[in-house]
């Protein structure tokens, strides 16, 4: 079957997408395994915009149900992309254009269209694709993480960290990732406990004076969680000194983890035309969110600064505006 437009993901950004595709009369199919993305395990989401409180998993009915509200949508959820092809005859030896280039247009490759598999045998043709696969946490893989998962362990402290007001949290990682978990937290919060496992921090050196300066920060060195600790709620974690294997208990209300996370890009790494940072991420004209001929990409897969609901959405949207000028041969910059 051929489409238009295939949109991999269901986070904000796949349904942001999926509902503009829809509204614009691309001929579009959505492939998520599931809709709502990383933030499903939030218990209370605050700063989704128009909405003053909801749980991860009302955010995600509610995206599911915007989007199913679409006629001239096509929605296969419950199914896993396999593969991504490219096939038939393609131009891309041109390097991506920059933003500040200047370049509106789509890049176009010569009879481009594309080969997706799927999880249950089934196979796509399209002409474009949307990738807002975005990515996955990096997990400690302790005991108690996962089933304390939105009860008191957390990965986004700019999400969460407000529902922690006069607690106790701890804040796992060295690098910049974990040094701003702590900044986040420090409006909040009565003490942070910031858990390194080296030796030293490796954060940009104004992060770091930040943490040593502030009364509310104790930093533990050469220290690992190896067990979260709590039945409903956290209420504390197990702790291991990796010098001198000395084993601790500490009493608190929130563990957030911040040790990075990783982009989902192994499904198109090897496709020809995409380029991937050194994090794994897709490389996008940040005016177009085009990635490659016949590519685009939004949210957390993309090279976006800043990893964020509302941002991935905007995103998406103008990623889906962008293919709707390709579609029709459109190029605004040369109308502004």
């Amino acid at each position: 079957m051929k489409y238009e437009l295939t949109i991999i993901g269901g986070g904000p950004a796949g349904v942001s997408a999926g509902i503009y595709a829809a509204r614009k009369k691309i001929k579009t199919i959505i492939i998520a395994e599931s809709f709502g993305g990383q933030s499903i395990t939030s218990a209370d989401i605050q700063n989704w915009i128009g909405t003053k409180s909801v749980s991860g998993f009302d955010l995600a009915q509610n995206l599911e149900a915007h989007l199913r509200a679409q006629e001239d949508i096509e929605i296969k959820d419950g199914v896993r992309v396999e593969k991504v092809e490219r096939i038939g005859e393609s131009s891309v030896a041109s390097p991506l254009p920059l933003a500040s280039e200047g370049h509106g247009k789509a890049m176009e490759g010569k009879g481009e269209r594309f080969k997706i598999s799927l999880s249950n045998g089934e196979f796509i043709e399209t002409k474009y694709i949307l990738l807002t696969n975005g990515s996955h946490r990096r997990k400690l893989g302790v005991r108690g993480e996962k089933e304390l998962d939105g009860h008191g362990v957390a990965y986004c402290s700019t999400c969460d960290i407000p529902l922690f007001k006069n607690k106790v949290v701890a804040v796992v990682g060295g690098g910049n990732a974990g040094l701003e978990g702590v900044r986040d937290g420090l409006p909040y919060v009565s003490k942070i406990y910031l858990f390194v496992r080296g030796e030293v921090l490796r954060g940009d050196p104004i992060s770091q004076a930040m943490a040593k300066n502030s009364d509310k920060v104790e930093i533990l060195y050469n220290t690992e969680i190896i067990e979260i600790l709590g039945d409903k709620e956290v209420v504390g974690v197990k702790i291991k000194n990796s010098k001198t294997n000395e084993v601790s208990e500490l009493k608190l209300d929130g563990v957030f983890i911040e040790i990075g996370s990783e982009p989902n890009s192994d499904l198109v790494k090897d496709i020809s035309g995409i380029n991937l940072n050194q994090f794994k991420e897709v490389v996008v004209n940040h005016k177009t969110q085009q990635a490659a001929p016949g590519i685009w990409a939004a949210g957390d897969i993309s090279d976006v600064l800043y990893k964020q609901n509302n941002i991935s959405s905007g995103d998406a949207v103008k990623a889906v505006l962008n293919i709707y000028d390709a579609l029709h041969g459109v190029d605004r910059m040369k109308q502004e």
